[in-house]
């Protein structure tokens, strides 16, 4: 067995959880935004209508501290309604590590551009 090097999650600046929505799901994505922002100290990042980067549906993000993380994700998986969501860290690894390998999904796993994200990654596009 090969020794690989540990990453302490100190590394981690901050986690970004991607709520997708469509038509349908919208209202549920709204209530779960406006509730996430009443009770955490969260940075909320503004409704994508349209896929955007790597992500196949329209979305917002939710950034927040590590020190967050035991509450926000408990949180997010008992009140997501039906959403799907990707949670990652910012690990300072590169971007499409932290959307593949380094993530989590609530709901289904929905589609990504990797191939935006290393693009991204090797600064072949602005940051």
């Amino acid at each position: 067995m090969q020794d690989n090097p540990v990453t302490e999650p100190p590394t981690v600046a901050e986690y970004h959880a991607h709520v997708y929505f469509d038509d349908t799901s919208r209202a549920a994505a709204a209530w779960l935004r406006e509730e996430l922002e009443r009770r955490f100290a969260v940075r909320l990042g503004r409704w994508r209508e349209q896929p955007v980067g790597p992500h196949s549906k329209p979305m917002y993000q939710v950034a927040f501290t590590p020190s967050l993380l035991g509450q926000v994700l408990p949180f997010l998986m008992l009140n997501r309604r039906g959403l799907d969501i990707l949670i990652h860290p910012e690990s300072g690894l590169g971007h499409a590590g932290d959307h593949t390998v380094r993530a989590a999904w609530l709901g289904d796993r929905l589609p990504l551009d990797i191939a935006f994200l290393e693009r991204f990654d090797a600064g072949d596009l602005p940051g």
